[in-house]
């Protein structure tokens, strides 16, 4: 289906953007992953991914590979890994809405490709890509992508202990997953100054900056308050999965006036794979 749904439309009208949003809708045509893609794809080492785990809780995780892992055909995505042991998604079932980001954080450049897992093995997810395009680089902070050594997981049910509040509090970078009940799944990248993502009690926030007018994921929150985040830390590998509910503040001040509020519900701590 081509077009904004009804919460991206919503969001956009109500930021005062519907006008230059939807002169972006073109963008959101049938995905191709040839050509440029294709060759982007086989340059990166990294890739986001938002999915469900067996018991439908939203999540989103990070993969690691040589450049060459990521492989495209027409509107095909071959990623040549998959979340590994103590990861929220190991094993994550096929048959279902994904979102995903590939990000070159050294050359500052991310495209969204949103569709369908339909192949999960321990090895290897296949997507079939409903959605493909390129984000601006604004935002985007240089880091090297660091290749952890597999740890143990330390799973919560969403408390944040002393390790995950200093990644959080250091963080210039994070991975934000949102959904739509029939729209499917998406991957955003999120940056800022470090400490751009404040605590709050138990919850998390953070300023909206202005973007590129589409609003994918605050039109997901819109419709569906389901959410997670990913932290990194990229010189030691450590993850931080969190996974719970999200909702949007219009009366936030700053520079758009509006912030996303961040519920955790379940933490996952561990490497990244």
């Amino acid at each position: 289906m081509i077009g904004f749904h009804e919460g991206e439309l919503a969001v956009q009208e109500k930021a005062g953007v519907a006008f230059d949003a939807a002169r972006l809708e073109g963008m959101l045509r049938p995905a191709s992953l040839d050509g440029g893609a294709q060759k982007f794809l086989a340059q990166r080492d990294f890739v986001a991914i938002t999915a469900r785990d067996g018991d439908g809780r939203l999540w989103t995780s990070g993969m690691a590979g040589l450049p060459g892992f990521l492989s495209s055909s027409g509107s095909t995505l071959t990623i040549g890994t998959a979340p590994g042991p103590g990861d929220p998604l190991h094993g994550v079932p096929a048959w279902q809405p994904v979102g995903v980001l590939v990000i070159d954080l050294a050359l500052r450049r991310r495209v969204r490709i949103n569709g369908e897992l339909v192949r999960s093995t321990d090895g290897e997810l296949e997507i079939a890509a409903e959605q493909a395009y390129g984000n601006c680089p604004q935002y985007i902070h240089p880091h090297e992508v660091t290749q952890p050594a597999s740890t143990l997981p330390v799973v919560t049910d969403g408390s944040l202990g002393e390790a995950a509040t200093a990644l959080i509090e250091g963080a210039d970078t994070f991975f934000l997953g949102t959904a739509h009940p029939t729209r499917g799944a998406d991957t955003s990248h999120k940056g800022g100054e470090p400490g751009f993502v404040r605590i709050d009690g138990g919850d998390l926030w953070w300023p909206d900056f202005p973007g590129n007018n589409m609003f994918n994921s605050l039109g997901n929150i819109a419709v569906d308050p389901t959410a997670s985040l990913l932290f990194l830390d990229f010189s030691t590998g450590t993850a931080l999965h969190l996974s719970g509910t999200a909702t949007i503040d219009w009366n936030a001040g700053g520079e758009t006036g509006r912030a996303v509020r961040f519920h955790p519900t379940r933490s996952v701590l561990n490497s990244w794979s």
